[in-house]
């Protein structure tokens, strides 16, 4: 059986972590994973039809688990993160 990805999403990014994810694109010393997936999360502010690609997923992941990440950074990440498609079986 093939995963299929449903794209019924409707969450979209709220105030605090739009903020975060703005934050973290204006810093000189985020990372690229930070930076694409606070980009992933801020093009979703008011657009609850846009779903989180698989890179920007992955980059949002990566910045999830690494410790030097700031908590702008991880606030976006995990916005960018939940507006991910899901996956069926």
């Amino acid at each position: 059986a093939r995963n299929q990805i449903v794209a019924k999403k409707t969450e979209v990014t709220g105030r605090k972590a739009a903020s975060a994810a703005s934050k973290v694109l204006k810093s000189t010393s985020s990372s690229k994973a930070a930076k694409s997936a606070a980009g992933s999360a801020l093009s979703q502010t008011k657009a609850p039809k846009k779903v989180t690609s698989a890179k920007a997923a992955s980059a949002a992941s990566k910045t999830l688990r690494a410790t030097s990440s700031s908590k702008s950074a991880k606030s976006s990440a995990g916005s960018a993160l939940t507006q991910k498609p899901t996956k069926r079986k």
